[in-house]
């Protein structure tokens, strides 16, 4: 490179110095330089040099053929390097990276090579003598897992005849697999949790998962399989090729007699279902187009393709299926979410947006929780739906959720001072409403220490800022007890607020700070001529007596300072 070369002609003179060494290094390096380039993911040391070993067209592992990683790193002259912190095998530059993918001519066929050596692994005497329940960690098989997950996604890439062969016969005989497990905890945990490995699993159903058209077609024509039939989970071939958006298998499948496309699984989700989930448009509209899909039908949580839809924030499957006259989409879920309530809960907002277009969509109809979708974005802070929102009718800016806590009440806790003057730009709004507890926004506006919320709400004529809640705690009370400074200083400056106002139980904000060590808050109010440093709260306990119980020197020495009485004296 010091000669003016550029990078691609000293990676060049490197990989011809690889294939310059010969017989098995030569290999070896070019192998591992192979892997660690067209891996799905990174390799761990153990992972690569497993690969490394296993002999194409052997049927048992050789453990003996496991290279060290000092003999890896020398046949790749300085190509690769262990990633010490992520214990990874990983290439010296993105740019080695860079030119190994773009150079065809340096790996002939990498992924069927890849696939072949999967599929070997898999079809080895000791793979198949694993007990399914085995957990993966403790067999002495690193690359065991790589291969799970991923066989299929290198034969999808590129099958060649070998990988085909391999692959026919793993699935021709993979009930029971050890590798079935893992490839389903990696994809849907949730799905197998506690199920252990639960026959049955056919090849049909592994060959639709990766979606290898020509594997799928081939068992088919076998006829060996019962291509509607379900697995431990009550999912079908078409619901996992549906699932995972390989819509040439979904055409496939549905064109084979005696194939449901409506069938649902266990947890009532029916294949429609599952690609709306994923955003898998093309596969929706086939899906559609048969008589026997309903478009609208509910799943196990009473949540429909259009609910699913919005949840994962699919717009263009929400597009699909708001075109169905047959869909309802203000069809509320077995928790009274609607789609719409789940677009604004999980902050999809162009799904939102597409929702709120159509005229049919309830977008204030609350929740089990008596939360409404603009309950969601006030308290998520998203000012762009809140006033979209606000703008439609139907919406109430103030409604109480289950607990009587107001929007306003939720965007002053938060800090989302925009949505607040959004809010409070409608004459709806109540600035000054108590939650069933007793609570105002200011309330929990001081308690979290939001100043900016705090001064917004203060220069609220409606507001009294000494309000008290059910239990005798005022706002000032609320941010003595959480320290918040800034929040203490706003307040005392308001006629109105009474700096010794006691509680229910007679606390005071002094008392209550002293208690928790808040010496700032300690400190501010001993400033003030009202506040008495020797109050005792109902159990007779001082604020000094609260300090000393709990520690705080900071603030024994501090009410000391100001002639606070000892707790023996007092």
């Amino acid at each position: 490179m010091t000669g003016g070369s550029g990078l691609g002609d000293a990676y060049g003179a490197t990989i011809e110095r690889i294939e310059a060494q010969g017989g098995d290094k030569s290999g070896l390096g070019m192998a591992a330089l192979m892997w660690i380039t067209h891996a799905e993911r990174p390799l761990s040391a153990d992972e690569l040099c497993h690969a490394l070993a296993v002999e194409l067209g052997s049927t048992n592992f050789n453990g003996d053929n496991v290279p060290s990683v000092s003999t890896l790193l020398g046949c790749c002259q300085g190509l690769i390097t262990v990633d010490a912190e992520a214990s990874t095998v990983r290439l010296i530059h993105f740019t080695l990276q860079e030119y190994l993918s773009t150079s065809r001519e340096i790996f002939s066929r990498p992924h069927s090579t890849m696939a072949e050596i999967c599929l070997t692994c898999l079809n080895s005497e000791q793979v198949k003598a694993a007990p399914p329940y085995q957990p993966l960690d403790i067999l002495n098989m690193p690359f065991l897992t790589y291969c799970s997950l991923y066989w299929g996604v290198h034969a999808k890439r590129d099958l060649s005849d070998h990988a085909k062969s391999l692959a026919l016969q793993l699935l021709q005989k993979c009930d029971g697999h050890i590798s079935v497990k893992s490839l389903l905890q990696q994809a849907e945990d949730w799905y197998v949790w506690n199920r252990g490995l639960l026959p049955p699993f056919s090849g049909l159903h592994w060959a639709s998962f990766f979606g290898i058209v020509e594997i799928v077609a081939a068992l088919i024509e076998m006829g060996c399989y019962d291509i509607d039939a379900a697995d431990f989970g009550g999912r079908t071939p078409l619901a996992w090729a549906a699932r995972n958006g390989h819509g040439e298998v979904v055409k496939i499948l549905l064109e084979q007699g005696g194939v449901d496309p409506n069938k649902p699984d266990d947890y009532a989700e029916t294949p429609l279902a599952l690609a709306a989930s994923y955003g898998h448009e093309q596969e929706v509209k086939v899906l559609l187009g048969r008589e026997e899909v309903d478009p609208d039908g509910p799943d196990y949580w009473g949540q429909t393709p259009l609910s699913r839809a919005a949840i994962f924030g699919s717009e263009g499957v929400v597009k699909i299926l708001l075109g169905r006259k047959e869909v309802n989409p203000h069809r509320p879920d077995n928790t009274g979410t609607t789609p719409f309530g789940h677009a604004s809960q999980r902050g999809n907002k162009e799904v939102v947006k597409i929702l709120l277009a159509y005229q049919e969509v309830g977008p204030d109809m609350p929740d089990t929780w008596d939360s409404t979708p603009l309950w969601h974005e006030a308290a998520g802070g998203d000012e762009g739906a809140a006033s979209i929102l606000l703008k439609r009718d139907e919406v109430n800016p103030d409604w109480p959720d289950g607990a009587g806590r107001t929007l306003l009440s939720h965007a002053a806790s938060n800090g989302h001072e925009g949505v607040m003057k959004i809010l409070l730009g409608s004459k709806l709004v109540n600035p000054d409403k108590p939650d069933n507890r007793g609570r105002t926004p200011l309330s929990y506006g001081a308690a979290g220490g939001r100043e900016g919320t705090v001064k917004i709400l203060l220069v609220c004529d409606e507001v009294n800022p000494d309000k008290l809640d059910n239990y005798g705690q005022s706002p000032l009370f609320h941010a003595a007890l959480h320290g918040k400074e800034g929040v203490v200083k706003m307040l005392l400056v308001q006629e109105q607020v009474n700096p010794d106002q006691p509680t229910l139980w007679g606390q005071t904000p002094i008392s209550i700070a002293a208690s928790c060590g808040r010496a700032g808050v300690v400190e501010i109010l001993l400033g003030r001529q009202e506040v008495a440093p020797d109050k005792p709260d109902d159990f007779g306990r001082t604020p000094l007596m609260h300090a000393v119980s709990n520690g705080h020197n900071k603030v024994i020495a501090l009410l000391q300072s100001r002639g606070a009485l000892t707790p023996s004296t007092a």
